[in-house]
């Protein structure tokens, strides 16, 4: 295989330059905000498998920008809402990506620096799917 112009970890080091992250901690402590909505990019395999923030919202990675798009027919009503949005995946490579499109798009968020690989280790509430 050829090698890569630009590969993956180099499009993730470039995106979080331009993007707002939030450590583990940080966003521990903001849960009990009502305006803040974390948002699950990861597979609903991962969820399942792993746990999930209690509260948080799934969205699958590969329907992000036309659900906070108000123009596209699969638009989700939440990405309407006046809220402060933190995006997580597992390991915050494709939270960082995803939050880059947005800002290009015009939505503002952040993501969560590390994901959820170090969540309950840091003290992060997990749900479990009944």
């Amino acid at each position: 295989m050829a090698k890569l112009k630009t590969p993956a970890a180099d499009m993730v080091a470039a995106a979080r330059v331009d993007i707002r992250e939030i450590e583990t901690p940080d966003l521990i402590a903001m849960l009990e905000d009502p305006k803040l909505v974390v948002v699950d990019i990861r597979d609903v395999r991962e969820r399942q498998r792993s746990g999930f923030i209690p509260g948080s919202f799934h969205a699958p990675r590969g329907m992000i920008e036309f659900w906070i798009d108000p123009d596209s027919p699969y638009f989700k009503p939440i990405f309407g809402e006046d809220k402060q949005f933190v995006f997580h995946c597992a390991s915050g490579w494709r939270s960082a990506l995803t939050v880059q499109t947005l800002q290009n798009m015009g939505f503002d968020a952040a993501h969560l620096r590390e994901g959820f690989s170090t969540w309950a280790t840091q003290g992060g509430p997990v749900e479990r799917a009944q």
